[in-house]
């Protein structure tokens, strides 16, 4: 039999139904209330794969190395091409559309994979398969048939692969469930995803759960006291969109939320009391913590999956405190603790009131005094030990941020200046609050965490008993605790932004600099390059450029320092004295700045090559040039060109590029064969123009992923290429400190990878394991 209804599954019944639908069946069965459903069964596809004769060539096209991006993307396109070329049998078809019509009215219905090797209490592939929401008869055979293909993404043989499940022994069903029209709806954390604190955490959104599970919104988020049924803490975000089905064409799409609701509290008391019970329910009829998606439709109540939590560490659970709590889903960053919402208008703040939330972006609490900066010439206010509340930093801010005991910004990500900065200083920093500038006073004494992202009023009392938090040295914070460095192959170097963190980065031990900003130097002269050359003279510009880099090379001798030349978009440039004729762009990140303009005004370029040639006179031959947003070997040609006639010996000294645009990786054997020694890849910007995310927009900052399967195949085949030709590869964007990158990297065979001040030991060891694990493998 091809279909089976809810009402006869459990949760026995895995390699029939898949995780998905053994769940949905074992909570009907608890009387749960689940929308009605019929799986088309697991066995269905192994017969439509076997008697269509394509099961064997399916299972061969899967079988390769997942390392290798090319072979990986071959895969998926000739799996897929199997599946969805290959027609319906007839009485199947008739099989399921007879189910589809017991359905009586002919509604939409969500077509969701249920893979048998997902939603497992030890291993969870939830999204790696497709769901189609809002699918009518006359799109359903066709879904079904996507979802049996998605099976076989990049994303899921990946990770099959890794998680050690045989190819040939995974298979799929199909869950065909009605539609529920959403008003509102969201996720439920039966237990909190880290700690396992018995609480349960509750996001609503209005609309579709489709906005909140893809974070494509910021959700209302609720924390539930279960023996009082309180609620202990809630955030009420802004939440500007909704997904809704479109009544014309039946689909999926975004819509703005009417502006009365924006602010509106979601779930009321009642409703928040009954998930409560549902959630209990579910909890411990499974005995485990679980994540449930619900929605609510017509005053009822529904729930649309259950899935295990995977992610809370082992070990005993303890009650959490609070704070613990804070960052699971506090909307866009302005939301606020029920207390402090309900105080009135000129109420001086409670001692450790929440202020503002935001991302913890460089580790580390401290107390001081805020300093409000909205004009640079507002800088010379903030004193040691204060803190910058602004709306984002700039190069020409890093003085002051010198100063600072701790940064805090209304904008920004992970990847914003702020962040980069504070990381490489070892000064605490929140970003992305989205209203520190308007919500906190100047002169007001605050404390801000760095890991969790809090910004509170007044000084926190340390653990050791004193008022504030204990004092750290952000040199003796990064000095390996064992003086025994990791022997690897593949070399560990640092990222250094500004020469003040040369001692802090060489205190890491690392084999050299990956990446040092040259912009970060000449934006903090306060002038742009030309002003600065008309007012000082040539001979001062190039001086300040040689006695930057050369603080560097001074604390890393004979190790590499690879020093990347100008790269300052028109904004930053605009906001110097002498910026008032840069030209106004749309988008500056994708406009005059990087090699483009370093060959456009070579008048100016030649002042950077002149400082590097006199570092080489000096006898810093550990100095490096590295080119940036190179698009391709004309790019390269012609820096060369300029490099040569500044000079500079191209056979004596090592120079590249960085690796920031899909034309770049996809142009990288004309670059090697025009002499580079080295590429570097700058993941930060190649994520963002290769998924059209840019990363400091707090709206799609969740889909920014530098390990996505594109991303991953232009590094793989980069450095591919870079191999056959002789040319070293490197990694000098964020994405280098993460263990699953480094993994990637090194088996992919990359020569070097730069870290993050605070990750470099850890990479070290990761790497090391990585390259054993290598050797191993070899010789067993």
């Amino acid at each position: 039999m091809a279909v089976r209804w809810l009402a006869e599954i459990g949760a026995d019944d895995i390699e029939t139904v898949g995780g998905k639908g053994a769940s949905l069946g074992e909570l009907t069965s608890a009387g749960l209330p689940v929308p009605p459903a019929f799986i088309v069964t697991a066995g269905t596809y192994r017969e439509f794969i076997e008697n269509a004769g394509i099961a064997d060539e399916i299972h061969e096209a899967v079988d390769v190395d997942v390392e290798d991006s090319k072979a990986l993307a071959r895969a998926q396109e000739r799996a897929s091409e199997l599946i969805l070329e290959t027609p319906f049998p007839e009485e199947l078809r008739e099989e399921i559309l007879e189910a589809y019509a017991e359905f009586e009215d002919g509604p939409f219905v969500a077509v969701r994979s249920s893979a048998t090797a997902e939603d497992l209490p030890d291993a969870s592939f939830a999204g790696q398969q497709e769901t189609f929401l809002n699918v009518d008869r006359e799109g359903l055979l066709e879904r079904v048939r996507e979802c049996w293909a998605s099976l076989f993404t990049q994303r899921a043989i990946y990770y099959r692969k890794q998680q050690g499940f045989d190819a040939e022994e995974v298979n799929i069903a199909v869950v065909v469930q009605r539609m529920v029209d959403a008003e509102k709806s969201g996720v439920m954390f039966t237990s909190h995803p880290s700690t396992g604190d018995p609480r349960i955490i509750v996001e609503a959104a209005w609309g579709l759960g489709e906005a909140v599970v893809s974070g494509s919104v910021s959700p209302d988020n609720y924390v539930l006291d279960r023996e009082t049924g309180r609620v202990a803490e809630e955030t009420i975000a802004t939440k500007k969109l909704m997904c809704v089905r479109d009544e014309e064409s039946g689909e999926t799409i975004e819509r703005e939320v009417p502006e009365g609701k924006r602010t509106e509290r979601v779930l009321d008391d009642g409703e928040l009391a009954e998930l409560i019970e549902l959630g209990e329910r579910v909890e411990s009829h499974y005995d485990a913590p679980q994540d449930v998606e619900w929605a609510i439709a017509g005053g009822e109540t529904y729930m649309l999956q259950s899935r295990p939590i995977t992610t809370i560490s082992g070990g005993d659970i303890e009650e959490a405190d609070s704070s613990q709590m804070e960052g699971i889903a506090d909307g866009n960053g302005q939301g606020q603790s029920g207390a402090f919402a309900d105080r009135d208008e000129g109420d001086e703040p409670d001692e450790g009131e929440e202020l503002v939330h935001g991302l913890g972006s460089s580790p580390g609490t401290v107390s001081g005094t805020a300093r409000i900066v909205t004009k640079l010439d507002q800088l010379d206010k903030v004193e040691e030990g204060d803190i910058i509340i602004t709306q984002m930093t700039t190069p020409d801010m890093v003085p002051a941020m010198k100063r600072a005991a701790g940064i805090v910004t209304d904008e920004g990500g992970m990847t914003s200046h702020a962040a980069i900065v504070s990381r490489e200083l070892g000064v605490p920093a929140v970003v992305g609050t989205g209203n520190a500038t308007a919500t906190i006073e100047d002169g007001q004494h605050i404390t801000i965490d760095g890991e969790r992202g809090s910004v509170e009023a007044g000084a926190v009392t340390s653990d050791e008993g004193g008022e504030g938090p204990a004092e750290h040295e952000p040199i003796e914070d990064v000095r390996p605790e064992t003086p025994v460095k990791p022997m690897t192959a593949t070399e560990v170097k640092v990222n250094v932004s500004i020469p003040e963190a040369a001692e802090r980065a060489a205190a890491t031990g690392a084999d050299g600099v990956g990446l040092l900003r040259l912009e970060h130097m000449v934006l903090s002269l306060g002038k742009t390059p030309s002003k600065y050359v008309a007012d000082n003279g040539e001979k001062a510009y190039v001086d300040e450029i040689v006695q930057g880099i050369r603080t560097v090379a001074d604390e890393f001798y004979p190790r590499p320092v690879r020093v990347r030349t100008l790269d300052a978009p028109t904004d930053e440039f605009r906001q110097l004295e002498g910026g008032e004729d840069e030209p106004h762009e749309h988008n500056p990140m994708l406009g005059y700045r990087g090699i483009r303009r370093s060959l456009d005004r070579p008048d100016v370029f030649e002042h950077e090559l002149r400082a590097f040639r006199r570092l080489y006179e000096m006898g810093y031959d550990n100095v490096e040039i590295m080119f940036p947003l190179v698009n391709d070997a004309n790019d390269v040609e012609a820096a060369r060109r300029l490099m040569e006639e500044a000079g500079i010996d191209l056979e004596k000294r090592s120079w590249g590029v960085m690796i920031e645009t899909p034309a770049s990786a996809l142009s990288i054997e004309g670059m090697a064969k025009a002499g580079i020694d080295f590429a570097s890849f700058g993941t930060n910007d190649l994520t963002q123009y290769t998924l059209a995310v840019d990363r400091n927009n707090e709206h799609v900052a969740d889909r920014f992923d530098e390990l996505h399967p594109a991303v991953l195949e232009l590094i793989g085949s980069t450095i591919e290429t870079c191999r056959e030709h002789g040319v070293k590869t490197s990694i000098c964007g964020q994405a280098g400190s993460k263990p699953k990158m480094v993994q990637f990297l090194v088996n992919t065979g990359v020569s070097s990878i730069s870290a993050n001040i605070d990750a470099v030991r850890d990479v070290q060891h990761e790497a090391k394991r990585v390259e054993q694990k290598l050797l191993l493998d070899s010789i067993r």
